[in-house]
């Protein structure tokens, strides 16, 4: 029961933080091109999103540890590897995940301790757009070669 509300609220954050990752690299890149300062409104974006991707991936942890797929690829992992949505979900998934989820942290401090806005937003423009580039490839979209779920699930 608990599984099921998890994997639904993991399914529908994740839209906001498409929607927080995308609108912070549009803005850190126009910042950057067009010498913007900093505004609140930058820093709220930053913080936000951070937030909505360690709460993301709190509940992808949970998830992680309560996952039948999860648990049969531990139990049976010499024959699982070799299944591909349960090696994705076993393995790659989560792996790539923190990865994206580091990269974007580690932009995140390297652009606070810059003084120009023009640094700060090239830092978050460079950053992002290499978190985004592993994070969208690993999320599970309906259309993925390595494995589809669906876009909504519901509670």
């Amino acid at each position: 029961m608990l599984y099921n509300f998890f994997l639904a609220l993991h399914s529908a954050s994740r839209w906001m933080i498409v929607v927080c990752l995308t609108a912070l690299l549009v803005r850190a890149y126009m910042g950057w091109k067009k010498k913007y300062h900093m505004k609140p409104y930058d820093y709220m974006l930053r913080i936000v999103t951070l937030i909505l991707l360690y709460i993301q991936f709190i509940v992808g942890l949970t998830l992680y540890f309560e996952s039948p797929i999860v648990q049969y690829f531990i139990e049976n992992f010499n024959e699982s590897i070799k299944l591909r949505q349960v090696r994705f979900f076993g393995m790659e998934h989560i792996t790539m995940m923190t990865i994206g989820i580091l990269v974007f942290t580690i932009g995140y401090i390297k652009a606070r301790k810059q003084q120009s806005s023009v640094a700060k937003f090239k830092t978050i423009f460079i950053y992002t757009a290499w978190a985004i580039c592993i994070i969208f490839t690993s999320i599970p979209w309906e259309f993925s070669p390595l494995t589809s779920r669906p876009s909504f699930r519901m509670f």
